[in-house]
Order: structure tokens, then C-alpha cells, then sequence
């Protein structure tokens, strides 16, 4: 039986497994991967990553959710994957990596965070009531009153699996303004649960939190796992570009799991 090294990051209470298979030589089936991330019966984590090698740029970023499946972009692991990136020592303290949406840069900062830029948002949809747009992965955002008080699990499973997003499905986030400040919580498809940070629902709530206006935005979003900061340039009122999520990529632990 194999015995696998792993590694235990998180960014902003969102928590991954991620694995250095520079070497090309870890094989994991849906299954596996699914094991590991259970809470129960595994390491516990809402997505697992592998740190693989490429020629386009400093490492390669795959993905995988709760649920075995590779995924779209994940903003808090592409932090994370840099932080974990830096303390293997193949990059300094700027880095270039490929995900699954394209080529993303990474800056760790003097405090230990991570500026992570986003890809270029083109197509904004305003909805009656919400927005959906794609930050690497897809969301739909609605602006609500009681954001503390509401059962994000119910009300996000809902929309998830309404038939308009299927067979794939959309991340559903809901956020409040509060003193200038946006507090965001986010229902995870693939995680299927609330979780307590998400890095592409963050940015979307943040674009989508300026409506139609245009020019540039730093603004502060705060969820159940902590502080961050999404800023971007809208030049029109559908589009955002030059987007970077900043906040913390934290290591939690290590060791090895059998399988």
C-alpha cells in the first residue's frame, strides 16, 4: 500500500489537500480523491490540488473538488498552490502558473498573503434580482438583507440545481454591503455545502457589487474565514480586467495517508 505525502493548506477558512507531483508518478481515482477530502474518513478538505511541472510557465495547477471531479478555477487554491509553489523553492516570491482557465501570476507578500490575478471577466449578465458572470468559474451572485441570518444551503442548493445551470451546475453566492465593506457567503457546487471562503465567488460578488458603474475598484470582502480584497478595472459596464484577489494562504499541516 501506498503511502502518499500530502500537504494541508488554507486560504481564508477555504482548505485544501495538495500534493507535489513534480514527478508525474501520483495516479488518483474520483474515488480516491473523494476519500481524502472526506471529513470524516479522510484528511477533510474542500478541493485537492496537484503541483505539476509545464513549459509554459513556473508549475501547473490541477484541481480536483470535494467530490473527485476536476473542476474549474479555484481562487483561494491558486493563492495556495503559490504559497505551497514558494516554500518547495521553485519559485521566489513572483510566480507564473497554468490552471485550467489559462495563465495566471502570483505575488506572496511581505505579510505572507497572496496577490493571485484573475482572468478578464467579458461577459456580465444582469439578471432581475442577480448576476451571473465567470471569474474562472461560474456564479451567480444576488444582493441580499439578513445575509447572517439565511440558510445559505438551502437557499444555494436551489438555484444550483435549477435546470437552466444543468448538467454542470453554478456556484450560488449571496452577499450584503455593510458600511462600505461586502460580506459574502457562498454555496460550493461540487463541495455542495457552504463553505467558509470562496476565491472566484468572492471576486464575482465584488464585480457584481458595482452594478453597471465603470472605473476602478479595491474593496474589501469579508467571509466566515476571514479578510480579503478584490480589485479590477471595469472599462465597460460588462467587463472587468486587470482583477487580483489578495488574502491569506495559510500551511495547516502535513503527513501521509495510505492509498
Amino acid at each position: 500500500m501506498l503511502h502518499l505525502p500530502f500537504f494541508k493548506y488554507q486560504g481564508a477558512g477555504n482548505d485544501f489537500i495538495i500534493i507535489d507531483n513534480r514527478d508525474k508518478s501520483v495516479f488518483l481515482s474520483t474515488e480516491q480523491i473523494r476519500n481524502m477530502c472526506d471529513r470524516h474518513f479522510g484528511i477533510g478538505a474542500d478541493g485537492l490540488m496537484l503541483l505539476e511541472l509545464c513549459d509554459e510557465a513556473d508549475f501547473k495547477m490541477v484541481y480536483y473538488n470535494a467530490d473527485g471531479n476536476e473542476s474549474t478555477m479555484c481562487g483561494n487554491g491558486g493563492r495556495c498552490i503559490a504559497a505551497f509553489a514558494q516554500e518547495l523553492h521553485i519559485v521566489a516570491d513572483t510566480m507564473s502558473f497554468i490552471a485550467v482557465d489559462g495563465l495566471h501570476h502570483a505575488t506572496i507578500l511581505p505579510d505572507g498573503s497572496v496577490t493571485l490575478q484573475m482572468q478578464d471577466v467579458r461577459d456580465i449578465h444582469f439578471q432581475p434580482g442577480y448576476t451571473e458572470l465567470n471569474t474562472g468559474s461560474p456564479h451567480y451572485v444576488k444582493a441580499v438583507t439578513g445575509l447572517k441570518d439565511m440558510d445559505v444551503q438551502q437557499e444555494g442548493a436551489a438555484v444550483r440545481q435549477q435546470s437552466r445551470y444543468q448538467p454542470k451546475g453554478i456556484n450560488v453566492n449571496f452577499y450584503q454591503v455593510i458600511d462600505g465593506k461586502i460580506y459574502v457567503r457562498t454555496y460550493e457546487r461540487g463541495v455542495e455545502a457552504e463553505t467558509l471562503s470562496c476565491g472566484t465567488g468572492i471576486t464575482a460578488a465584488a464585480i457584481a457589487s458595482v452594478g453597471a458603474s465603470t472605473g476602478n475598484f479595491t474593496l474589501p470582502v469579508e467571509t466566515k474565514g476571514g479578510l480579503l480584497q478584490v480589485s479590477f478595472l471595469k472599462k465597460t459596464s460588462s467587463s472587468a480586467e486587470n482583477i487580483q484577489l489578495t488574502g491569506p494562504a495559510q500551511f495547516v499541516f502535513e503527513g501521509k495517508i495510505p492509498v
